[in-house]
């Protein structure tokens, strides 16, 4: 009974760490909070001050002048397949696709991004081990596999698989992507997803770039199908996202009540304006024809590809320009070199932005945008991408001044000196 007691009483007691002699971007405000204090107990922030602080017994961490910034954040991340090669998503077993996902979650949480909304792919049990401290990653918002109609973006069945039930195709067993047809069908598959932990679910509503079969116009579901995903999200307290590009089809998910538009490259002012006035979110990427460029086996998707990025550089400013909430994501697809270059990504924002609307957009804008998930949202403690007295304790400390020097979160591994989680310490180069 003695040895029971002292481990509770152990246990009680709150975990202190004190970073001093920093200067805050809180994530809202572009003025820094300069010479500032901050105080962690456990996993949120209790205290910020210009003011000396103390804590007796607790660890203290000088920050020698250095930024203090939210945790960054991805919008469009993709945990099981970011960095695993198309012929092994293709080909390879679930259990080799999760084997190479555990040390890709480390890898993201090192680049600074310490949440993810993870936007299509069967992430369910990485998600329940990172949070249950077994391995290192990123809080991540799953939307479980992304929903397709037969033909449509995620019908990724090879020719002889056709025709087939889509009850038992291989990507439905696997969890990666699920076929649904009609009113009803479509109920029922975005309620299993739910059923499945999803915070938010995602569907194909136009055609895409990587997938084989589909052209990247095609409107794909009818309104009232787009429609019965939307009812049942709400059911859940939750939304839907979708994957799509073009204007008709964007115009009718915004109709059917679809709150964030994923990708996007190529629409007119028309449909910007009508995601202005319903409060539609512009889920985009910064995805242009560059020497980062994604490579495709097809020359088809190449095809669509430049069309897309070609649509990049006309959205950003018109969507700026309209008001348009917008939000940050990589899309890293299948590829551990572009998964890698997500600090850059995020560096490359300002072409269009300023370094503080970009940082904004990257910690308390996709915050926000992530909040809509409601009671689905797993971390429901405190805020996320904002250091305010309350917030999780995910923090990045930088070598430098990133609002006035961007190109510092392209290179995490030089300039990230501290990289904290939920009030973990993940790196310290200070001391």
């Amino acid at each position: 009974m003695l040895s029971g007691a002292v481990y509770t009483n152990a246990q009680s007691v709150p975990e202190v760490t004190l970073i001093t002699n920093v200067n805050v971007f809180d994530g809202v405000n572009e003025k820094l909070i300069k010479n500032a204090n901050v105080v962690i107990t456990d996993n949120l922030i209790t205290a910020i001050s210009t003011e000396p602080q103390a804590v007796a017994g607790g660890k203290v961490i000088d920050g020698g002048g250095r930024t203090l910034i939210p945790g960054l954040s991805d919008a469009h991340w993709h945990m099981t397949m970011a960095e695993v090669p198309q012929a092994v998503i293709l080909t390879g077993d679930v259990y080799e696709i999760a084997a190479r996902a555990v040390p890709a979650a480390e890898r993201t949480l090192m680049r600074g991004f310490t949440t993810v909304r993870d936007i299509g792919g069967n992430s369910f049990s990485i998600k329940k081990l990172i949070d249950a401290d077994v391995i290192p990653g990123p809080r991540m918002l799953v939307a479980g596999p992304p929903i397709s109609q037969t033909g449509g973006h995620y019908d990724y069945r090879l020719p002889h698989e056709i025709p087939a039930e889509t009850n038992f195709d291989y990507w439905g067993k696997t969890g990666f992507f699920v076929l649904a047809d009609g009113e009803a069908e479509v109920q029922r598959r975005a309620r299993e997803v739910f059923r499945m932990g999803a915070s938010q679910i995602k569907i194909a509503a136009g055609g895409g770039v990587a997938s084989l079969f589909d052209q990247i116009d095609v409107r794909q579901y009818s309104l009232k199908e787009m429609q019965a995903f939307v009812d049942v999200a709400e059911s859940y307290n939750s939304y839907v996202s979708a994957h799509v590009f073009t204007d008709e089809a964007v115009q009718m998910a915004v109709e059917a009540g679809i709150k964030s538009i994923e990708h996007g490259m190529l629409l007119s002012e028309k449909t910007l304006r009508m995601m202005k006035n319903k409060g539609v979110w512009l889920s985009t990427q910064p995805l242009v024809d560059d020497e980062d460029r994604m490579v495709f086996p097809t020359e088809s998707s190449t095809k669509k590809w430049l069309e897309a990025t070609a649509g990049t550089e006309k959205l950003y400013p018109l969507a700026k320009k309209l008001g348009v909430k917008i939000a940050f994501g990589t899309d890293a697809l299948m590829d551990p070199a572009m998964a890698a270059k997500q600090g850059k990504m995020l560096a490359k924002l300002e072409r269009w932005f300023t370094p503080y609307e970009v940082l904004k957009m990257a910690t308390s804008d996709n915050a926000e945008l992530m909040e809509m998930a409601g009671p689905r949202h797993p971390y429901q403690e405190g805020p996320l991408g904002k250091i305010v007295v309350g917030a999780y304790a995910d923090l990045i400390l930088v070598d430098g001044n990133p609002l006035e020097d961007l190109s510092l979160v392209a290179d995490p591994e030089n300039n990230f000196d501290l990289i904290m989680k939920d009030g973990k310490v993940y790196k310290n180069t200070l001391n």
